[in-house]
């Protein structure tokens, strides 16, 4: 793991001989005069949750915006499997296998729940354009294979009975479990999810906080968790990252970041 800055906490090695799945090295991120992210680092190992945590305007989103190529860092790098991000299109990142939930989901409300789940396996189809047009027999192979991962993603989320509803028309939780499934269904290495406990009641947040470690225990895929509810982060992470103005300050396990002064003190303020 990187070097700590005075007073930081930093306990979470990967296994020893084991690469970081991603690492995130001195990044900063500028609009124009305001500094949102200041030189971040930490990294996540395979099959990890990792919380990220932090106030109001701590630079969570503004970091899952850089990981997910929505925004270039102005300095430092993010390496995902060993490779880095830079350069990387938009569009290529579920090809490398990250998958990406958002804070207000994002569905297309009048397809269906297989549609959208759908849409998620074909982010990874490998016919193009001629291929499709020519209808080569590979082709016809691939589509079913895709059809099939999407009707499991159906059935391993429960939506069966929801399959052929327009997802606009679906409660609020359900269509969490929607996007959910049409994250997984490129098959990712990490999952990063976005403030999933959002707009959910409480039954739903204990639910959710089930799913999550089942999801790791199913697939084995790291997970980048955002999330405001302390309480579902510390439930189920192994790693919790907090940032306080764009910057780490503290980066370990539950039990050590919630006795962190420093995060105290982000969160309750100086009289903490």
């Amino acid at each position: 793991m990187q070097a700590s800055a005075p007073g930081l906490i930093a306990d979470w090695p990967a296994s020893p001989g084991q690469p970081a799945l991603l690492t995130v090295e001195g990044v900063t991120m500028r609009f124009g005069g305001v500094t949102a992210l200041e030189n971040v680092s930490f990294s996540v190992a395979p099959g990890v949750i990792c919380g990220l945590i932090g106030p109001n305007g701590a630079g969570k989103t503004t970091l899952f915006n850089c990981i997910s190529r929505l925004y270039e860092p102005s300095a430092g790098s993010i390496r995902f499997n060993g490779k880095p991000l830079s350069g990387v299109r938009r569009h290529g990142i579920a090809a490398l296998g990250i998958g990406r939930t958002f804070q207000n989901v994002a569905l297309f409300a009048t397809m269906t729940t297989r549609e959208n789940v759908g849409v998620g396996a074909h982010a990874l189809a490998r016919g193009g354009f001629l291929a499709n047009a020519l209808t080569l027999p590979f082709v016809a192979r691939e589509e079913r294979r895709l059809s099939e991962r999407a009707e499991a993603l159906i059935e391993e989320f429960r939506l069966e009975s929801v399959a052929d509803r327009p997802v606009g028309e679906l409660p609020f939780g359900v269509r969490k479990r929607v996007e959910l499934a049409r994250a997984l269904a490129i098959e990712p290495k990490l999952l990063m999810l976005d403030e999933p406990a959002a707009g959910l009641n409480h039954e739903e947040v204990e639910g959710l906080a089930e799913e999550i470690r089942a999801i790791r225990e199913r697939r084995g895929v790291a997970i980048l968790l955002v999330e405001h509810h302390m309480n579902l982060v510390m439930r189920t992470s192994d790693q919790v990252v907090a940032l306080d103005f764009g910057r780490v300050i503290a980066d370990g396990t539950p039990e050590r970041v919630r006795a962190d002064p420093e995060v105290a003190r982000a969160y309750l303020g100086s009289a903490a």
